[in-house]
């Protein structure tokens, strides 16, 4: 028996202590194929869920491994049916495989006749088939590989898609290197995916995620869709896009609410893509107007479901999906995998940070109690008015102006959900507000001022959680988000985390109410941060005023 720091239990949970000496190896070795459920002071929960498990088949590892991480590091015997299970489940992945026939084209075929019989059998899975071609094989319509995929997963036995892919309309794209160079991991992240053909590469916010797009465009050299969450968002793609590579502004077109221009390299809104007109889809042209060779899904845990949907007809396409968290509120990890693909790449936040990449942060909350007209108006409401009310308690904004003082002469970003609390704080604090009714022109305008140091508070709704690059930003300060996101709370503290020109660290600040949902809300939503190594620390709002 071993002094090791993980505990594997039964019930597939498994228990990591956070102050262990080989912690950090443990985390490691895990990560694959391991889900952080809970993440408190001493002890973090994981659970090994068969997503996770055939994620890390996708990804080249195999059961063996799986079970020597367990072993190698668990304190007590790993219970011999949970080494069973795994060796059972990831077996799961790859019985069927989508090939391509010399012959008859797409096929799915199988390494276990019973298995193809079982789904052969499946009402929702045999309209998605044609013929019979032997025992092992049977024909696939075309138009419904992702949806054939999305069906075999959900009844548990995960298709390998080895069927590949066209090259579509070639267009020349290079990266143009003189004044920076792909870094090691950004070069790993793209050699992971164009070996797996299709998936998903995950790395922090301000880690350099568009430069693996643009790396995986130069290595396709084709017409490229790009699929992302906003205007403001497409147009930093497209800045960098010209920047960084031989491509010219000529040549990327934007699509989306102000301009419809398809060229070889087109950039589009999941808003535009989504919209509907008499109930219909009018932009689905977007999909078949050009031969793409590779579609790039900018924040892919963010991505509509009516796109998923869109997705399953692209399955011929290299897809490329970037993200800072495979985490969905909707749990629709699963379409993730089986439309876009696997992870192929993955890294921890501390690790980039380590090597000087992103900046170091630390997390703060601070506690504020409630008045005694707010409590009780808080005790009295309807349940869901309660999170607004504790959200945007007026008591919080004697500490949110404290803590902008503390940080005077800082970048310092407010963020919140609700508007009327937004304007209170934009008036308070004498700072712009931009929210989504805000004009594009006079976002980009104060984004600049911001990044320029000509302002240095900006208050922010939603707006500001994704794909928003303000390299110089230190402080953020949360005082309201959407329940408890753990998406929203990594792209949150994502917008802070692009290095410093001083080397200075980063302070991110969550401003709760005291006994209410509000805290509990704060505590789902720090989840994965602290599974990315990030620790809170609580302070109560006495020591801001």
């Amino acid at each position: 028996m071993s002094n090791g720091p993980l505990i594997v239990q039964s019930d597939k949970t498994v228990l990591l202590e956070v102050d262990h000496e080989q912690a950090d190896d443990a985390r490691m070795a895990i990560a694959p194929f391991a889900e952080l459920e809970r993440a408190p002071e001493h002890m973090h929960t994981y659970r090994v869920t068969p997503l996770a498990l055939w994620n890390a088949r996708a990804a080249g590892h195999d059961a063996e491994q799986v079970v020597d991480a367990l072993t190698s590091y668990s304190r007590f015997p790993v219970p011999q049916p949970l080494l069973i299970d795994v060796v059972d489940t990831m077996s799961r992945f790859g019985r069927l495989q989508i090939t391509n026939h010399p012959a008859h084209g797409l096929v799915m075929a199988t390494t276990d006749r019973a298995v193809l019989e079982e789904v052969l059998r499946s009402k929702k899975i045999n309209p998605m088939l044609g013929t019979r071609i032997d025992e092992d094989t049977v024909l696939v319509h075309p138009s419904e590989r992702g949806r054939l995929k999305q069906a075999l997963l959900k009844v548990g036995w995960p298709a390998e898609d080895l069927a590949g892919y066209v090259d579509g309309e070639a267009h020349p794209i290079a990266l143009d290197e003189r004044d920076w160079q792909l870094r090691e991991y950004q070069r790993q992240a793209v050699q992971a995916f164009w070996a797996g053909g299709s998936g998903v590469v995950v790395l922090p916010c301000g880690a350099g995620k568009t430069l693996v797009g643009a790396a995986a465009m130069a290595q396709a050299g084709a017409t490229t869709l790009i699929l992302v969450t906003n205007t403001v968002a497409g147009r930093q793609w497209k800045r960098e896009l010209v920047a960084r590579t031989s491509l010219t502004e000529e040549e990327i077109g934007e699509y989306s609410g102000e301009r419809k221009e398809i060229r070889p390299v087109t950039i589009a809104t999941y808003q535009v893509v989504t919209r509907k007109t008499k109930g219909e889809y009018r932009h689905l042209e977007l999909f078949d107007s050009r031969d793409w060779g590779l579609v790039v899904y900018d924040e892919v845990h963010l991505l509509p479901a009516p796109v998923f949907r869109m997705t399953a007809d692209l399955q011929s396409r290299r897809r490329l999906g970037l993200t800072a968290t495979l985490v969905r509120e909707d749990g629709r990890e699963g379409d993730v995998f089986s439309l876009i693909g696997p992870k192929r790449y993955d890294v921890p936040w501390r690790d980039i940070e380590a090597q000087g990449w992103i900046a170091p942060a630390e997390c703060i909350e601070v506690r504020v109690t409630l008045t005694e007209a707010e409590r009780i108006a808080y005790a009295t409401a309807e349940a869901e008015e309660r999170y607004r009310l504790a959200a945007t308690a007026h008591t919080k904004t004697a500490v949110i102006k404290s803590i902008v003082d503390k940080h005077a002469g800082e970048q310092i970003l407010v963020i919140g959900a609700y508007l009327d609390q937004l304007e209170e704080l934009g008036d308070e604090l004498d700072a712009p507000v931009i929210q989504g009714s805000t004009r594009n022109k006079e976002r980009e305008s104060l984004f600049e001022a911001f990044r320029q140091g000509e302002i240095n508070t900006l208050v922010v709704s939603k707006v500001a959680n994704f794909s928003i690059d303000l390299p110089e930003a230190s402080v953020a300060i949360q005082i309201s988000g959407t329940f408890g996101s753990r998406q929203e709370e990594a792209q949150r503290l994502g917008r802070l985390l692009r290095p410093k020109a001083d080397g200075r660290q980063a302070h991110f600040y969550s401003v709760v109410s005291r006994d209410t949902v509000d805290t509990e809300y704060a505590a789902h939503r720090q989840r994965f941060l602290a599974e990315q190594g990030y620790a809170y620390t609580i302070h109560d709002a006495d020591a801001y005023l």
